[in-house]
């Protein structure tokens, strides 16, 4: 028996098994969510009240998701995810509750592959995508059924890096037209990143921010060029490979934008100056932060305040800016955090506040996507500090993937 330990502990240690646990442990952990019932807010117009929806998969239906601007967006793959509960489970609530909580548990695991892929960094890629299977801050993306569009959309958008990282890492290297080194590939552009792309963004608009994370993957930890050693034309070369998708994330932006001044739900200069604005913006990028270390108290919704108090503000503004510099003073060094912060402050420009919808100041929901950056700048200094601090020059932690 003791001989077979060892075999025993490598076949658990396998990726595969990895991601099959992280993903049955996210499903007993959210499990009891699919006893909840609806909500009064939002799931009537999602679900419970909704004839389009109740009415299951039909030929109407299917047009109206595709050209409705019900809730005020146009997310048309939420719609018809939401008719599918309907057609196979019925009109009450436990098949939502289930779908949503599936999606989580497949998400949890696709992030696990995803680092595993780009970084070789087993146990830390898995601890990253535990932190955010588990994190209380996104119990609302899950057990909320109108919030479907958070589970569904980072779900494609998962698979589309993952497309996109197979594409980068099989480029062949040699020299580009400019005669600097960067990896050629059979197709300009990765036809299948594009669609999970364009299927995240019929999910949830907020999926416009996908382009500039390819870039911050492209500097770490795909390492296609250098944030120090900038020189234009390979950032021009990366930008243009990647013109397709900020198309598509324009159109989103345009799209996204209409309908919600349709819906009455974008909220104009007068009854939120662009001060308050900025003012809630800093405020709230340091109070997701806050809520990242400590979860309390949650809730749905957070009122907006007006005007925040200027030491809050001025406090938040420093922290974010000290932050930043250090990221950028550890581009070199450590460019993990470089791209886990910057992945945090990025994919939360659309929900900020600066173009004000409803009148929240912000949400739990909001954080789905941009923790995983921080989860990933925070376990990587997490690792590299533990093994300076406890590991001998030779101790192979000092060279494991990063």
């Amino acid at each position: 028996m003791t001989d077979s330990a060892p075999g025993k502990l490598q076949l658990l240690s396998h990726p595969k098994i990895l991601g099959l646990l992280l993903g049955l442990v996210t499903l007993c952990v959210f499990w009891p969510a699919k006893d909840f019932d609806f909500l009064g807010y939002d799931d009537p117009g999602y679900f419970s009240e909704n004839p389009n929806i109740l009415g299951g998969v039909t030929a109407a239906n299917v047009a109206w998701a595709f050209t409705s601007g019900d809730a005020a967006n146009w997310h048309p793959l939420t719609w018809l995810s939401l008719m599918l509960d309907a057609e196979i489970f019925g009109h009450g609530p436990a098949g939502p509750h289930l779908t949503n909580i599936l999606f989580h548990a497949a998400n949890a695991a696709l992030l696990f592959f995803l680092l595993l892929r780009l970084t070789g960094a087993r146990w830390r890629s898995l601890l990253v995508a535990a932190l955010f299977a588990l994190h209380p801050l996104h119990v609302e993306s899950v057990a909320w059924i109108a919030e479907r569009k958070d589970v569904l959309s980072l779900f494609f958008e998962l698979l589309a890096l993952l497309a996109y990282a197979r594409w980068a890492q099989r480029g062949e290297c040699g020299e580009n037209k400019f005669g600097i080194g960067i990896k050629h590939h059979s197709s300009p552009y990765n036809f299948p990143a594009l669609i999970f792309f364009t299927l995240a963004l019929m999910s949830k608009p907020m999926a416009v921010t996908m382009p500039f994370l390819l870039l911050l993957l492209d500097a770490w930890p795909l390492r296609r060029f250098s944030i120090s050693d900038f020189r234009f034309p390979v950032l021009r070369t990366l930008v243009v490979e990647k013109v397709p998708f900020f198309a598509l994330s324009g159109l989103a932006c345009v799209i996204t934008f209409i309908v919600q001044k349709n819906g009455g739900t974008v909220a104009t200069l007068d009854a939120f100056p662009l001060g308050m604005r900025l003012e809630n913006a800093f405020v709230s990028y340091a109070r997701y932060l806050g809520k990242m270390f400590w979860p309390t108290p949650l809730a749905n919704p957070y009122p907006h305040p007006g005007h925040w108090p200027v030491l809050l503000v001025l406090g938040s503004i420093i922290l974010l800016a000290v932050a930043s510099i250090l990221a950028f003073r550890w581009r070199d060094s450590r460019p993990y955090f470089f791209t886990g912060w910057f992945w945090f402050l990025g994919t939360l420009v659309p929900v900020i506040g600066l173009v004000q919808v409803g009148d929240q100041a912000m949400a739990d929901r909001y954080s789905y996507l941009p923790l995983i950056g921080m989860f990933i700048a925070l376990v990587w200094l997490a690792a590299e500090l533990a093994a300076d601090c406890c590991c001998s020059p030779g101790c192979p932690c000092r060279h494991a993937p990063s």
